[in-house]
């Protein structure tokens, strides 16, 4: 799974990556970001043009009686997330970009209950664009929550030795396939991100607590 990931990147960066055509926003870097809160996404506008939205995480679908089935959506399994309930409609028509500079993932330790946080990232240092699925689910009192959800397939051989999940990570030569609603079908896409283009990094448990939001949380963990 995927369930913290951060957000370094400034508004420049993402309009030369993404293309995108909406009213710049201030971005404050994001250390921790968790289920439930606001984060950037990438969507296409029905005009053709991309926009950058604050969305919740956590994916609540329009036919939801509870936003709170959201905490539980989060990620999606690329491997049905063309059939199942929540996600199919979305995967046809809303999917989106969530752009990362890297993700959390834990791996047990042996003989201890403490899991090691390990902070992964492109080797290059450069952004992780992760492929997501959004919804616009409106309460009875007429409140409209925007939501999204991140799409997880099988790990890389690298990802493998941590966890035995890893989101989809898509290539910049494939947003436009991504993003584009009259494409229904963009399966081929869910696909593992090759390891050799990727780091896993230890960093401290700081991370673990979503009240930590500071550099300190993806600081290397000296392991000497």
């Amino acid at each position: 799974m995927c369930g913290r990931y951060t957000h370094l990147l400034t508004w420049a960066q993402l309009c030369r990556l993404l293309g995108l055509t909406s009213a710049p926003m201030d971005l404050s870097p994001r250390y921790n970001i968790a289920p439930t809160q606001l984060a950037p996404v990438a969507r296409q506008r029905p005009d053709g043009g991309r926009s950058l939205d604050m969305l919740r995480w956590g994916l609540v679908p329009s036919w939801a009686s509870d936003p709170k089935i959201g905490n539980t959506m989060i990620n999606a399994r690329g491997e049905t997330v063309a059939t199942k309930p929540a996600f199919r409609t979305a995967f046809k028509r809303r999917r989106c970009i969530v752009p990362a500079s890297g993700f959390y993932e834990w791996d047990k330790v042996a003989g201890g209950k403490i899991k090691q946080p390990y902070y992964i990232t492109a080797s290059d240092s450069g952004p992780l664009m992760l492929a997501g699925l959004w919804e616009s689910w409106t309460s009875p009192e007429g409140e409209i929550v925007r939501s999204y959800t991140i799409i997880t397939t099988s790990p890389n051989e690298m990802m493998a030795k941590i966890h035995d999940r890893m989101p989809v990570i898509l290539d910049e030569a494939d947003f436009d396939r991504w993003l584009d609603p009259e494409r229904e079908d963009a399966s081929e896409l869910i696909r593992s991100y090759p390891a050799e283009l990727m780091l896993a990094t230890p960093v401290s448990t700081l991370v673990n607590s979503p009240r930590n939001e500071d550099p300190s949380c993806i600081q290397p963990l000296d392991t000497a």
